[in-house]
């Protein structure tokens, strides 16, 4: 039939578009740290990015270097103020204007820039005067933006520590320290207004320091456990990324600010360390980092934000060997700078491994079956944080209890169910326009009547006579 060919045509564009969904990893990115003096050539960098399903960087500053590199690869590039500009930008619109001037404009829009961060958790730094011009920063890049007809094109935000949360156990109960008072409402009103994102850097790793137990080293790495309940909403929690991240989401939400979309700007596992740090180790690294990936491609989503993926950073790309404290500040890259893997977590294009623990959909549970279980597991724990791109600010987590996490192949299933009923849907689609044109390719009469306008005295369409046999016995 002359419509086969169409028909087998579309099917195959049908697959090849499932494949594109199915490989698109938008919501995965990776911070790139320069606190480092072995560092391979900005070229090499995105060569090697584009080697890797990852599809965001993120810059702590802006070097033009690395922003020309990326040009034209369709990769997206987060790029930063210094803390240390924030009071210029703040008093002079100009600067702001040069500012974007200088970094923006000459690169853009072959340089895929997509976010401009105003500071790196300021919130946090007990920096009065600097807290207090964060938003009048962010307004004159804003600003400057705006007069360069950018303004919604490119975002502006800046990142915050989990440390700005008063209380995240249990997430539901998340909180703002009410010490930030209205600069954080101010803050919130310039993401919403704007359309631009709260950024945070939950660390789960920070979270188990503090709380070695095997059970919670098996809930950072979304591996199985005895699992953790929040008691107001009778979720059963997976793992504590999503614990950290419904906190945030709940103190936004508390805050009347629900609709800021969240990005995770900094989340990671150091590989090593010294001799008395607790949980570096390339398995544990391995296992976050994998399973992290994994649990974003699932496309599950958090409990309080299902169906989604929070767009994440992983750190980090490189080692960075100048960063001061332990050892374990300088060893969260997931590549050497020979530009070979330190460990498998399945982003190269080429090569994808499977995660080592999946991970499967939070179980909502009724209030009269889990009395006994909400009560048990009830302790919390508060870790420090030191991991930043420039490896001098300070971060606050406290990890949720009351929380709980499945075993088996859930992620994976949920990713792998989601392109094979995409594939079937497409693959009926076809079958149906086979059908659909095979039936008046053997039955033309029926359409003749409706293009000469008439009709039978019964109401349905009359038929030509022979036409059934002159067709379909040819």
């Amino acid at each position: 039939m002359v419509v086969l060919p169409y028909t087998i045509a579309f099917l195959l564009l049908s697959s090849l578009q499932t494949v594109k969904i199915a490989n698109s990893q938008s919501f995965i990115g990776i911070n790139y740290g320069q606190v480092a003096d072995n560092l391979p050539p900005p070229p090499s960098t995105a060569k090697l990015l584009q080697s890797t399903l990852i599809q965001k960087v993120r810059l702590y500053g802006s070097d033009p270097a690395i922003i020309k590199a990326l040009a034209n690869t369709g990769i997206g590039i987060v790029i930063g103020t210094a803390n240390g500009d924030i009071l210029g930008l703040a008093s002079d619109p100009n600067f702001a204007k040069s500012w974007i001037n200088t970094n923006v404009l000459p690169l853009y829009p072959a340089s895929n820039i997509i976010l401009i961060t105003v500071g790196n958790e300021v919130m946090t730094s007990n920096d009065q005067n600097l807290m207090n011009k964060l938003l009048p920063a962010m307004q004159n890049v804003q600003n400057a933006l705006n007069d360069a007809s950018l303004g919604g094109k490119i975002k502006v935000s800046t990142v915050h520590s989990m440390g700005v949360l008063k209380q995240s156990e249990p997430p539901s109960s998340g909180s703002f320290d009410p010490s930030y008072g209205d600069l954080m409402k101010g803050l919130l009103e310039f993401n919403s207004v704007n359309g631009s994102p709260f950024a945070i850097n939950p660390y789960p790793y920070f979270a188990y320091r503090s709380d070695t137990r095997p059970e919670t080293l098996a809930f950072c790495l979304f591996q199985p456990n005895a699992g953790r309940m929040d008691g107001n909403t009778k979720i059963k929690y997976m793992n504590m990324f999503d614990a950290q991240v419904d906190a945030v989401y709940s103190a936004l939400n508390s805050m009347g600010f629900k609709n800021v979309e969240i990005v995770v700007a900094e989340t990671g596992w150091p590989f090593k360390g010294d001799d008395n740090d607790v949980g570096p180790s390339i398995e544990n690294a391995k296992a976050y980092n994998g399973n992290l990936i994994a649990h974003l491609r699932s496309m599950v989503g958090t409990p309080l934000m299902p169906g989604k993926s929070v767009d994440t950073y992983l750190f980090a790309l490189y080692d960075e060997d100048l960063k001061p404290g332990p050892g374990s500040e300088r060893s969260f890259g997931l590549f050497k700078t020979d530009l070979t893997m330190v460990y498998d977590v399945g982003l190269s294009t080429s090569s994808q491994t499977q995660p080592l623990a999946a991970v499967t959909q939070p179980l909502v549970l009724a209030a009269a079956t889990n009395t006994s279980t909400s009560t048990t597991n009830n302790n919390s724990s508060t870790s420090t944080s030191t991991t930043t791109g420039t490896g001098t600010s300070t971060s606050t987590s406290s990890s949720t209890n009351n929380i709980s996490i499945s075993s088996g192949n859930g992620s994976n299933k949920v990713y792998l169910n989601r392109i094979f009923y995409l594939g079937l849907l497409y693959g009926f689609m076809g079958l149906s326009l086979i059908c659909f044109f095979s039936f008046f390719w053997c039955f033309p009469g029926i359409l003749t009547p409706f293009l000469k306008g008439e009709k039978s005295h019964s109401g349905f369409v009359a038929t030509p006579p022979n036409k059934f046999n002159s067709q379909c016995a040819s």
